[in-house]
């Protein structure tokens, strides 16, 4: 019994397979094959891809460029309730501006740090250390003790025009030696970080994200034309087609300082003031239609020495105390004063020792002084 079913066994195995290896002709399309008659013919390219003239400027700028731009690691402690100081890191980029290691980024991306490390696009790391900073520019200049760099070229901001291409590259997210491409979108007036205005800032749609900040902006042909510092976001931490640039022209105008001081000597007029909009000033009966109220003057400064007198009289702005019965500033060179801004885009333009034509109003009367201006303290204008 037990053979007949060890013989029953064997012959169904047998036959599976015999039919599996020999299937009939009419079922033998249905059932898988392991190769085909045919061979797989693929098409080669039989030589490396010719470049257009767009590619090839990309790809120079690119090999030329990226040895001077560096990615920058700033380390600061924080406080933490339970765990005391914390070491927080952050990113950002930064170029090289000359071979005695003198290296421009942002302000934002070394703020508050304690150790500053700069890698190189070679992989070398080099600790930094501040030469100066400038606040209301967000700009800074760091030094590394580095052999063999390779300085950028620096352009001329001005004459900049819409629709001119530019490249951007940088450290974006931590991907280090990325480049984007795009055009100048506008050339306008923002507000940095600070609040302070940046004239002739380049508005770029050339994808600039977070670790962008501090790395060059190029022309076509690989010169800086502006440091990459903000983006418009729309809530998004990451590029919306919006970024802008510090023009170089801005950051050459302070480096001289930054090199000899560590800080930006700017002019000042010594005066806390009030920007008056129409209706304020229609409000307090003033003979124009807005100005900047001097609120008070600095002693000894540049409004002081000048004869411009400041306000005697407390009132409020709705919670916010001001001083009133001070001379109210309409122009300075000749240039109109709406606000306090208006008042920091003319002073831009000069040095403390500088002298300017102030045009005022004392009253229902209309001055005209000049002004020798004096070093900025920590005072509005």
């Amino acid at each position: 019994m037990r053979l007949r079913q060890l013989l029953l066994v064997v012959l169904l195995v047998s036959g599976f397979w015999y039919f599996t290896t020999h299937p009939p002709r009419e079922l033998a399309h249905l059932l898988p094959v392991s190769g085909s008659s045919s061979a797989l013919e693929l098409t080669e390219a039989h030589a490396a891809p010719a470049y257009d003239a767009e590619e090839l400027n990309n790809i120079n700028v690119y090999r030329r460029v990226l040895p001077s731009v560096v990615n920058i690691t700033s380390t600061a402690m924080k406080f933490d309730f339970f765990y005391g100081d914390v070491p927080q890191q952050g990113q950002g980029s930064g170029f090289i501006l000359d071979k005695a290691g003198h290296v421009l980024t942002n302000f934002h991306v070394i703020a508050d740090a304690n150790r500053i490390e700069v890698m190189l696009s070679d992989k070398r790391h080099f600790k930094a250390r501040i030469v100066g900073y400038d606040r209301v520019h967000d700009l800074a200049l760091l030094q590394i003790d580095a052999p063999n760099l390779q300085p950028v070229t620096l352009a001329d901001s001005t004459g900049l025009v819409v629709g001119q291409k530019v490249y951007a590259i940088g450290n974006p997210f931590g991907l280090s030696g990325t480049m984007t491409q795009g055009i100048i979108s506008s050339i306008r007036s923002i507000r940095g970080p600070q609040g302070a205005p940046i004239e002739d800032a380049i508005q770029t749609d050339a994808a600039i994200n977070p670790g962008n900040s501090g790395g060059p902006l190029l022309n076509s042909r690989g010169d800086v034309i502006g440091i990459n510092s903000l983006i418009a976001t729309g809530g998004a931490e990451q590029s919306s087609g919006i970024g802008f640039a510090i023009p170089i022209n801005t950051a050459k105008a302070v480096l001289g300082d930054l090199m000899r001081y560590g800080r930006v000597r700017r002019p000042s007029l010594g005066i806390v003031s009030l920007g008056i909009s129409p209706d304020l000033a229609q409000q307090m009966g003033l003979p124009v239609d807005g100005g900047v109220l001097v609120q008070r003057v600095v002693p000894g400064g540049a409004a002081d020495r000048a004869g411009i007198r400041g306000g005697n009289e407390q009132a409020y702005l709705g919670n916010m105390p001001i001083i009133l019965g001070g001379d109210l500033i309409v122009a300075i060179d000749g240039h109109p004063i709406a606000d306090t801004a208006d008042i920091a885009a003319v002073l831009e333009r000069h040095q403390p020792g500088d002298s300017v034509t102030v045009t005022f109003f004392r009253g229902r009367r209309k001055h005209t002084v000049q002004v020798q201006l004096s070093e900025g303290q920590q005072i509005n204008t």
